[in-house]
């Protein structure tokens, strides 16, 4: 081989051994902008970010006034809002059994309603 077949060779091979940068510049020359893709849609991504941001300001706003309403809110106990007098009927009416079978069995045998009657809707005629 002569020098001029020798440097056929190598410049028609840019991957040479030599030149392990050349896998990069080839890279780089398909999009030579490939690096700064990312700017492209810039505008979008800030206007998004910025929008979950005002979200999150308005969030914590609304939770603050929350708090700061719960605070001045005065909240009724009964424990200690009620008389004492009150306190103790509530306890007794808490204490009270419902109404026993046997009391609402007397209630329905001295009814005069119908039981088969259709049930009552306002507004219809029948």
């Amino acid at each position: 081989m002569n020098g001029s077949e020798l440097a056929g060779t190598s410049a028609s091979n840019p991957k040479s051994k030599e030149d392990p940068a050349g896998n990069g510049r080839e890279e780089k020359e398909k999009n030579p902008f490939a690096e700064y893709m990312w700017m492209e849609n810039e505008e979008d991504f800030n206007r998004q970010v910025e929008e979950e941001l005002q979200e999150q300001e308005f969030l914590d706003r609304c939770f603050q006034e929350m708090l700061e309403e719960e605070e001045e809110r005065d909240w009724f106990i009964p424990a200690r809002d009620l008389p004492q007098g009150m306190a103790q009927l509530q306890q007794q009416l808490h204490g009270l059994p419902a109404a026993d079978a046997r009391a609402s069995q007397d209630i329905l045998s001295k009814s005069t309603l119908n039981p088969d009657a259709k049930e009552f809707v306002p507004g219809v005629k029948y």
